[in-house]
């Protein structure tokens, strides 16, 4: 009757497959049909590493690069280079006059020109005419300043031209620039409730190729905006598209490969290759430093993934959940013969699956992630949780711009870092429990951003470092959190558990830019709040229960527990329990 013999081994194993830091795999469907439990044991002949699988592996592995340089193109896209305030080359002003127009002000503990500030046009006229001494004739502190009337002057040094530059988005309307990455998140979050949906009712490949179409032509259509609210428009569909492929990209893997290989397509297939576009991002921006040059650059290679229609295939398991099983079959058979190997006569009993699919289950809805005391307080957690890594990562790696040094460069170690982040965290979750693996790297993470301020000003080098490993802590925590939350949750709730938390990290990315943005008043503010709630949620972590080396749990009840909750009624909850062992139809999880 019990499974408790051999349940660590099951638990380890679909454990594994969800190390993976991307904020799109939430919002997988984690349950399949009764029809998919033995689906692993009737398609066993294929293999776990034949031709088929490699070719699986690496199209779809590499169909999710764009989403690493797409995802990140605001750093180059709007950034922001140092400027001034224009004076007219009509203006009359002697050479003495023009060159002190611009008053100074303290940034960075310096004295440095305003950005947003000029003397008044009208009196340095005035004095010039009448030949008087900036300095010896006339005390620059009292004469009066006016806003950039006439606009800015902008560096060329490290960008040609960005979204700031072509639409002035500087001074009062400097907001603009933040929103803009803000509205390609609203975008993902948005996409995140409808990509499951449509993957579920119109099949993973057809989303899977319609989403990237919607990137590819969207951001196409981005290279010929007019204005920097239709930028910002098209740039929320294309956060639409990008999680939308991305999440139908991973089902897709999850659903045909293998459980061995799918272990390895959720580290070293879609995080790695992720990061791999990431790290294209920057070595594209340092050739094309005009932005429309630059975002037609990224765009184009959309084009190249037309040609993986005819070599990628549907999820055999979608087409079986949707009793299209004569689809399913014709696949299996043509990877067999890839593989060279024989298929069965008849791979699935069409009778037998069609009273597998008719059974009933039970429902439950989104309530039930907060019915009891426990679960409600693991789902608070869960949720501050997620929001402040998203927070951390996102802020960390729109804030490269903003770091000493090469900004080329540094975005590149920043994509870097998250290789050996998303290797130490797959190596954690075999090895060590989830709530110090988790605490770990969240101190680690949020403690060297807090010693950031501390550093002196000349050692720039330092500073970056520290930046890079607060970047790996949290790039760790996030591959992390997704298997300690999916596996804190019970089989009934646990789809809903883990996108309820990915939302809130959606809701992380959409205010990561304004904590980029709180660094134009103060250059540690923005390392001071990440570090700070990183640290916090650390400690947050150690309240939460230890799932390592326990069973999955199949109900609500059979959670485990939140450390300092005293629980009442303890016998009644054994004996729902047991009643619910013996005599409830649970649902399963797909066994991936």
């Amino acid at each position: 009757e019990r499974r408790d013999e051999r349940e660590p081994v099951v638990r380890a194993q679909r454990a594994r497959r969800w190390c993976c830091r991307c904020p799109d795999a939430a919002q997988l469907r984690f349950f399949a049909p009764a029809a998919m439990r033995d689906y692993d044991e009737l398609t066993a002949f294929l293999g776990e590493w034949g031709p088929f699988q490699r070719l699986i592996f690496f199209l779809l592995s590499a169909s999710i690069i764009p989403n690493g340089f797409n995802g990140m193109s605001a750093v180059f896209l709007a950034g922001t280079p140092e400027h001034r305030c224009r004076v007219p080359a009509s203006a009359n002003l002697s050479g003495e006059w023009l060159n002190l127009s611009i008053p100074l002000e303290k940034r960075g503990g310096r004295s440095v020109p305003s950005r947003c500030r000029r003397y008044r046009l009208e009196a340095l006229l005035n004095f010039s005419a009448l030949h008087l001494q900036p300095g010896r004739d006339v005390n620059l502190s009292q004469v009066e300043q006016e806003k950039c009337l006439d606009g800015w002057e902008y560096s060329r040094d490290p960008y040609l031209s960005t979204i700031v530059t072509e639409w002035n988005l500087v001074c009062d309307n400097d907001w603009k620039s933040p929103l803009t990455t803000s509205l390609f998140f609203v975008g993902v979050l948005v996409g995140s409730f409808i990509s499951g949906l449509l993957s579920d009712k119109f099949g993973r490949k057809n989303v899977l190729f319609a989403t990237m179409g919607i990137q590819t032509g969207f951001s196409f259509l981005q290279v010929f905006s007019t204005s920097w609210e239709m930028f910002s428009a098209l740039f929320l569909i294309v956060g639409m598209g990008q999680i939308s492929n991305y999440v139908a990209a991973f089902v897709l893997g999850t659903e045909i490969l293998g459980k061995s290989v799918r272990i390895i397509y959720c580290t070293l297939g879609v995080c790695i290759f992720y990061a791999f576009g990431y790290m294209l991002l920057p070595l594209c921006a340092y050739f094309f430093r005009d932005w429309r040059t630059l975002l037609l650059v990224l765009t184009l290679p959309g084009l190249l993934y037309v040609p993986l229609w005819w070599f990628i295939p549907e999820s055999p398991r979608w087409l079986l959940s949707q009793g299209r099983i004569q689809e399913a079959e014709a696949i299996i058979k043509k990877a067999a013969k890839k593989n060279g190997v024989q298929a069965p006569a008849v791979i699935f009993d069409q009778i037998e699956m069609e009273d597998l699919n008719s059974q009933n289950q039970q429902s439950y809805n989104v309530l039930d992630l907060v019915r009891t005391q426990n679960i409600r307080s693991i789902t608070i957690m869960s949720v501050i949780l997620w929001m402040v890594i998203s927070i951390g990562y996102f802020g960390l790696s729109l804030d490269t711009p903003n770091l000493h040094g090469d900004i080329y460069l540094n975005c590149f170690l920043s994509a870097v870092i998250e290789v050996p982040a998303y290797t130490i965290s797959w190596l954690l979750l075999q090895y060590l429990p989830r709530r110090y693996s988790m605490a770990g790297v969240l101190f680690l993470g949020g403690c060297v951003l807090l010693f950031i301020q501390l550093v002196p000003a000349y050692l720039h080098l330092v500073s970056i470092i520290l930046v890079m490993i607060g970047k790996f802590g949290i790039t760790a925590s996030f591959s992390i959190v997704y298997v300690y939350t999916a596996e804190l949750y019970p089989t009934v709730v646990r789809n809903m558990g883990v996108g309820a938390s990915s939302m809130a990290s959606r809701f992380g990315s959409i205010l990561s830019p304004y904590f980029v943005y709180l660094g134009a008043y103060d250059r540690f503010l923005p390392y001071i709040l990440m570090g700070s709630l990183t640290v916090l949620t650390g400690i947050l972590t150690l309240f939460l229960p230890e799932s390592y080396g326990t069973p999955l749990p199949e109900t609500i009840e059979q959670m485990l527990r939140v450390k300092g909750i005293k629980y009442r009624n303890a016998s009644k909850t054994k004996t729902r329990i047991k009643n619910e062992e013996e005599n409830s139809v649970i649902l399963k999880t797909t066994s991936f």
